[in-house]
């Protein structure tokens, strides 16, 4: 059984490009527990504020409940659930869930694979991490489900990853002049920029391409906070603030809150500004609640 491709192959909901990160964030954490004991149990009303903070953090802005990819991952033959009663799950209902005792894991044959074939856990979670979230994210969400993995290699994990285009990273850094879209930093050790990276608009990992109109130069912190939907733009290419951002002291407010409203440095006269397109498909599916005035 190939457990990449299967991985790869994750049925979840989809409608308009909408992201549905709920199964790949269950399964990342199932790797990290199944690290630290690989024969647990996990009981749903134990980890259900674990998973709730997963998808509150990395998830899509509109509210959602754990419960569904506890329940519709055992479809994937990845997961299984057994509750009170027996072998199966009793539904997505979370009182279902919880009044029944339900509990998952990895599936037999998964857990398995992983016992012969120690470095199959990593790459099951690096292409998780690959296919539905930026890099900018995946050290953090490492930490949050509890994987340690090694440093990433640079050989391919499976066949159905698309190629990055390498040249984008200079050609965006190129058109904003090697400053920060957002605040202007632009450092250098000697001729060498340092804290600054070329950011997807419309992330990657859900189609979004290797294009100078998807890219941001943005310092280290920006890049960060605009994955994480605490910063956007919108269409009249002015910075967005969140008002779930909660920040009182004077770094917070100088490097953030100050931001909101403020109009894009850059791109330079002749370089595509971004697109209009991956502009909406950021404010609609990463940036968090509505913006501060």
């Amino acid at each position: 059984m190939d457990w990449l491709e299967r991985t790869a192959k994750l049925r979840q909901w989809t409608r308009s490009g909408t992201r549905a990160p709920h199964k790949p964030l269950l399964l990342l954490y199932a790797l990290g527990r199944f690290q630290e004991d690989a024969d647990s149990r996990l009981r749903y009303s134990s980890i259900e504020q674990d998973l709730q903070r997963l998808l509150t953090e990395y998830g899509p802005p509109n509210r959602t409940t754990p419960a569904y990819p506890f329940h519709h991952l055992v479809s994937d033959g990845m997961w299984e659930v057994r509750t009170d009663h027996g072998h199966g799950s009793p539904g997505s209902g979370v009182g279902d869930l919880r009044t029944t005792g339900a509990t998952g894991r990895l599936a037999p044959e998964l857990r398995a694979a992983l016992r012969r074939e120690p470095q199959l856990l990593e790459r099951i979670a690096r292409l998780l991490l690959d296919l539905h979230f930026p890099p900018s994210l995946h050290g953090e969400l490492c930490e949050a489900v509890g994987l340690d993995l090694e440093p990433a290699q640079a050989e391919q994990l499976s066949a159905v990853r698309r190629q990055r285009d390498r040249r984008m990273r200079e050609a965006v850094l190129t058109a904003y002049e090697y400053r920060c879209a957002f605040c202007g930093y632009d450092g250098r050790i000697g001729t060498v920029p340092v804290g600054l990276e070329a950011a997807h608009v419309h992330w990657w990992a859900f189609g979004g391409p290797d294009d100078v109109a998807n890219g941001l130069c943005l310092c280290s912190l920006h890049h960060k906070l605009f994955d994480k939907g605490v910063l956007g733009v919108d269409d009249g290419h002015r910075v967005l603030v969140s008002q779930r951002f909660v920040g009182h002291s004077p770094a917070a407010r100088r490097h953030v809150v100050a931001l909101s409203g403020r109009p894009l440095i850059g791109p330079q006269p002749g370089a595509r500004p971004v697109a209009a397109e991956h502009l909406a498909w950021h404010t609609s599916q990463v940036f968090h609640g509505d913006p501060r005035p």
